[in-house]
């Protein structure tokens, strides 16, 4: 009797470690600052009324933050005194903006919790709320991450980062091995559903020698984006596409407008006529219930992804510093 009730609570605390995710919680702060969902949500919401971009823009910060070595929070540092070069001197991360909405939110949580809540937190928390305030699924999520003590150089974003000439094999790969199963996948790329792509990513789509790509897409489409897209360094640096017809909104709209060989990039495209993902984009194009309970799924799993937690790392009081 004693050895099975060993075993038993041997199990609860194993079961218990890993709904956590390994540190994570869904009340790390229930004591320390019990309040930090509230501030950072009312700090968000002036911003997101004033300027719609900023929600696509938040959004996307955390997943290039999360792809590389984890949700620490050192896409927000700055180049030190040396100048050394950090992940934002990525051509990977062209187009990244408003980091500094998390360093003002970050300020707010300090106010009322010195040094108790991690920028990473305060990121993952900011996203969530971007989906959420453009329509989309409020996200339940884990807490207690740590921000990274060190900056990564801009070399490993590049590493790391997927190209804009990815295809279905190479997504599900990078996808897989944070956990997610092909649905969650398939889901998490519905991120697209918000903001633009520069047409920096476009040129070898549209202006390649293989015309297979163009020839896949509904022709008005192909040329609408040549375009606006068209061929030259500067000009592809300057401009940019609608990721689909509603870019404010958080939808099933990315979906529906890939069905209709309307895809901007070409893992858009691809996912159609791929026999792995094209009966998963159909049923999320037809179902958005569905595709939010699946992307909620796979925001929190990369949420959890390669995170710092307890003595791990630090807790910025500055998210633009590591000191």
């Amino acid at each position: 009797m004693r050895r099975t009730i060993v075993v038993v609570f041997f199990m609860f605390q194993c079961f218990s470690f890993n709904v956590k995710g390994f540190g994570l919680s869904y009340n790390f702060y229930e004591k320390s600052c019990p309040q930090v969902e509230d501030i950072v949500r009312n700090g968000l919401q002036p911003i997101f009324l004033t300027d719609p971009t900023s929600a696509s823009a938040l959004l996307r910060l955390m997943f290039h933050d999360c792809q590389v070595q984890g949700c620490d929070a050192s896409i927000l540092v700055d180049p030190g005194n040396g100048n050394e070069a950090t992940e934002m001197a990525s051509s990977k991360n062209l187009g990244i903006r408003k980091r500094e909405i998390v360093s003002m939110v970050k300020s707010m949580v300090e106010a009322q919790c010195p040094q108790q809540v991690s920028c990473a937190d305060i990121l993952i928390l900011a996203a969530r709320e971007a989906v959420a305030v453009t329509g989309g699924p409020r996200i339940k999520v884990p807490l207690g991450r740590r921000d990274s003590s060190h900056a990564p150089s801009h070399r490993l974003p590049d590493a790391l980062l997927p190209p804009a000439t990815a295809g279905v094999s190479e997504m599900l790969n990078i996808f897989t091995n944070k956990g997610m199963n092909l649905e969650e996948s398939v889901a998490v790329l519905g991120a697209h559903t918000l903001g633009i792509t520069h047409c920096s990513n476009l040129q070898n789509r549209l202006y390649g020698r293989n015309n297979d790509e163009l020839r896949g897409m509904e022709p008005g489409f192909a040329a609408f984006l040549r375009l606006t897209c068209q061929k030259g360094p500067l000009t592809s640096n300057l401009s940019f596409v609608l990721n689909d017809p509603t870019p404010f909104s958080f939808d099933n709209e990315y979906y529906v407008n890939a069905m209709r060989r309307r895809g901007v990039l070409k893992i858009d495209a691809e996912m159609v006529s791929n026999p792995k993902t094209a009966h998963v984009l159909k049923h999320f194009s037809m179902n958005e219930a569905d595709f939010f309970r699946a992307f909620s799924s796979a925001f929190v799993k990369l949420s959890r992804y390669g995170v710092l937690t307890g003595k791990q790392g630090v807790i910025r009081k500055n998210c633009n510093q590591l000191s």
